[in-house]
């Protein structure tokens, strides 16, 4: 449950204030985490001390602990040394070692709570009674963020953003699968989402400065009840979909602000095809030249205002003009009334969307 990583922190920490070497093995004589080279000559000791029933014994100039998870041997810890200071040291390692075992398992079943609560796998009834049980408040107000990133460097994401959280206890930040990590953040009474936006660039300057550049987060709203986080994350979960379809050039994106790509992302992709029909009569917005598509974009970027759209694109207004005259004999939409640049603008939303439907369904 605890990493080989933190174990051998812990030694080294220990070594470090007791001047004794120290060595973790697992019940199979196994050398997890040591602090002097040569360790594994104990191994067949480790194990034969395991096997025995003594929980500590003093053996080849060692001393060996046994370390358990409530009733069940976990660690044999060595002392190296026979003296009475190195059995007193040993068995402080020991009991940290206990309460570190304590403590993951407290986080793990947070942890196991807390993504079942996302996944909605529980019950009204138990997700109130594991609370309790757990100490977690149930009436707080909270938020679901998913951070998505695409690393391919040897790096622990998952550990790496709970750095950032350490000493946040109210938070909770774990993995439903192997892309996202998540965060479900407790908010005081006075926090709004500016400072959800505020938390967002925290964690993108985090993880930029590990070198971890490509990454996407999302937030959902905010809620009241412990009940509603799952609401939270399906939210997220949205925002981060329609983020990469209508606005890949940010890197947060909160479900509050989606607007109208909300809508579209919830149209079934039937009714996108009638659409799309009857706006272009079966011609493809896609075979639009790239002047043309600029021109469309740029006049939009706007306010579908003719004078600023043709300096900001270098040309005379009356060529302008003769491009939106050319756009609405092929469209039958002219972008300058106010209706049809409208239906020209949901038009082109849905036909990113039907993109984004069909790449991901492959």
């Amino acid at each position: 449950m605890i990493s080989n990583q933190i174990l051998q922190t812990t030694l080294e920490g220990l070594k470090t204030i007791s001047r004794i070497d120290l060595c973790i093995t697992d019940v199979d004589g196994k050398i997890i985490a040591s602090t002097f080279p040569g360790a594994e000559a104990f191994e067949s000791a480790a194990l034969a001390f395991a096997e025995s029933p003594a929980e500590s014994q003093l053996v080849n100039g060692c001393q060996f602990f046994k370390v358990f998870d409530e009733a069940q041997l976990e660690y044999v810890l060595l002392a190296e040394g026979s003296s009475d200071d190195v059995y007193m040291v040993g068995k402080l390692a020991a009991f940290q070692l206990q309460n570190l075992l304590t403590a993951y398992k407290e986080r793990f079943d947070k942890d196991n709570f807390i993504k079942n609560l996302l996944l909605d796998n529980l019950l009204l009834v138990d997700i109130y009674n594991r609370a309790k049980k757990l100490h977690i408040d149930t009436d707080v107000r909270r938020v679901v963020y998913i951070i998505e990133t695409r690393n391919d460097r040897d790096i622990n994401i998952l550990e790496t953003v709970r750095s950032f959280f350490t000493g946040r206890i109210r938070d909770f930040v774990t993995a439903v699968d192997g892309r996202n990590i998540i965060l479900v953040k407790e908010l005081l009474e006075d926090e709004g989402y500016e400072d959800l936006d505020k938390v967002a660039e925290e964690i993108l300057t985090g993880l930029r400065g590990e070198d971890i550049t490509n990454v996407n987060i999302a937030y959902g709203t905010i809620v009241s009840e412990i009940k509603e986080v799952s609401r939270s994350y399906k939210e997220a979960k949205m925002a981060l979909d329609v983020g990469k379809i209508f606005y890949s050039g940010q890197s947060v994106v909160a479900y509050n602000r989606l607007g109208i790509g909300r809508l579209i992302y919830q149209l079934p992709i039937p009714l996108c095809r009638m659409f799309i029909r009857e706006i272009f009569e079966g011609k493809n917005p896609d075979d639009f030249d790239e002047e043309t598509l600029q021109t469309i974009n740029k006049f939009f970027e706007n306010s579908l205002n003719v004078s600023e759209t043709s300096r900001q694109l270098y040309i005379h207004r009356n060529t302008l003009v003769y491009r939106l005259d050319k756009l609405q004999k092929t469209t039958g939409l002219d972008l300058r009334v106010f209706e049809d640049a409208i239906t020209f603008k949901i038009a082109l939303m849905v036909v990113k969307y039907m993109k984004y439907m069909e790449s991901i369904d492959y």
